[in-house]
């Protein structure tokens, strides 16, 4: 079950995890890959791992770039859920 989060929870992340940002109740990040087909196996990674979270981003595809949403619509908020999975992308 996601968390709410503390600022400084946030503020940690954010820290951690420069290239993502807030806005209001959502973060993201773009990623800049060499080629299309890099951009597509970055998103397929992307994918399985949000499956296998049951929590699904906003991806935005444009030949080799990637833009990841993450928000917790059920909450209506940032949530560990948001965090947790832009740590694991960040990590591919």
């Amino acid at each position: 079950m996601p968390t709410d989060l503390t600022p400084d929870q946030i503020s940690d992340f954010s820290a951690a995890h420069p290239d993502w940002i807030r806005d209001g109740e959502s973060i993201s990040r773009t990623y800049v890959f060499a080629d299309f087909n890099e951009a597509m196996g970055f998103v397929t990674r992307v994918g399985i791992a949000s499956e296998v979270a049951d929590h699904h981003p906003d991806i935005d595809i444009r030949w080799n770039k990637v833009t990841i949403v993450l928000s917790t619509h059920s909450e209506g908020a940032l949530t560990s859920k948001d965090l947790n999975l832009a740590a694991q992308f960040d990590s591919f």
